[in-house]
């Protein structure tokens, strides 16, 4: 299904049509982590891919410049992870930049993501600038450098999930903000009227009746006192093919105001340029942080 339209702008991060209805399912568990750092001063994004097939987990990493020009990008292939640790150099312009990585004790779950026993490390002229993972000992011991912050700033995730009638993920809605587990309900199969129900720490923060009349719309709910506006997209469960998706993402706002129930928009034409324009606007200022859940019902 198409995906919404960019909320990002040109230097932000683009929510890509990758969610094709052709793509088999196994080759849609992926999960896209992007981090905003600055290199030489100079505002970047950081994409780190997770991925999960039958070849087994992948992770690639690319470095994108204010202009979304490409500046650097490395795949580690599901088939090179008999070899589960090792690092890259690449060149950009003049400056050195290494990625590090280290799976082999790595513990995984349902999904492409590592759990624990891992670290994956990126430098910038040995400087580091993003480091994942809970073996960060293990990687400064690796790269032989000082423990440092890094600059780099968690602003967005993108991640497929699966189900029949209830779909899980865990979210931080800020950069090292509290974790809460977001569940959505939704039967379109049983029901001749189906509703949505979308859940924060079991709590039910928003619902929608009246699906198949409102099957895209968005609301702003609370998140840790933070405005969090939802959007919504389930055409495709009630009225496209069944191999198709459902797109919702949750986009952290600046306004302090609490939502009202005027807010609900549930006009199929709401996902508009200007609607969106205020998050691109945000994401320019290095401001918000969004998550877009790709949700793909298993038959």
């Amino acid at each position: 299904m198409r995906d919404f339209p960019s909320c990002f702008g040109e230097s932000g991060v683009q929510v890509a049509d990758s969610s094709s209805s052709s793509t088999t399912k196994a080759a849609q568990n992926l999960v896209t982590c992007v981090y905003q750092c600055k290199l030489r001063g100079r505002s970047c994004l950081i994409t780190v891919t997770w991925t999960k097939n039958l070849m087994g987990q992948g992770v690639g990493v690319a470095i994108d410049d204010s202009t979304s020009q490409c500046l650097c990008k490395v795949d580690i292939k599901p088939w090179l992870f008999s070899k589960r640790k090792g690092y890259k150099n690449l060149e950009v312009a003049s400056d050195k930049v290494t990625v590090y990585w280290d799976l082999s004790n790595a513990k995984f779950g349902s999904g492409p993501e590592p759990l624990e026993g891992f670290y994956l490390a990126i430098t910038f002229n040995r400087e580091m600038i993003l480091l994942l993972g809970d073996m960060t000992k293990e990687a400064h011991k690796k790269i032989e450098i000082a423990p440092v912050q890094t600059n780099a700033i968690f602003i967005a995730r993108r991640e497929h999930i699966f189900g029949k009638k209830f779909y899980g993920a865990k979210a931080q809605f800020c950069d090292k903000g509290q974790m809460h587990d977001v569940s959505i309900e939704c039967d379109t199969i049983d029901l001749k009227d189906p509703c949505l129900v979308i859940r924060v720490d079991s709590k039910i923060v928003m619902q929608v009746k009246r699906l198949k009349w409102k099957f895209r719309g968005n609301y702003t709910i609370l998140v840790d006192g933070l405005p969090v506006e939802v959007f919504w997209d389930v055409h495709n469960w009630l009225f496209g093919n069944s191999m198709g998706n459902a797109v919702f993402m949750f986009q952290t706002c600046l306004s302090t105001e609490k939502p009202s129930k005027s807010q609900s928009i549930f006009d199929p034409s709401v996902l508009t340029w200007s609607c969106l324009q205020k998050f691109r606007d945000w994401q320019l200022q290095g401001l918000g942080f969004s998550l877009t859940l790709y949700a793909w019902k298993n038959e």
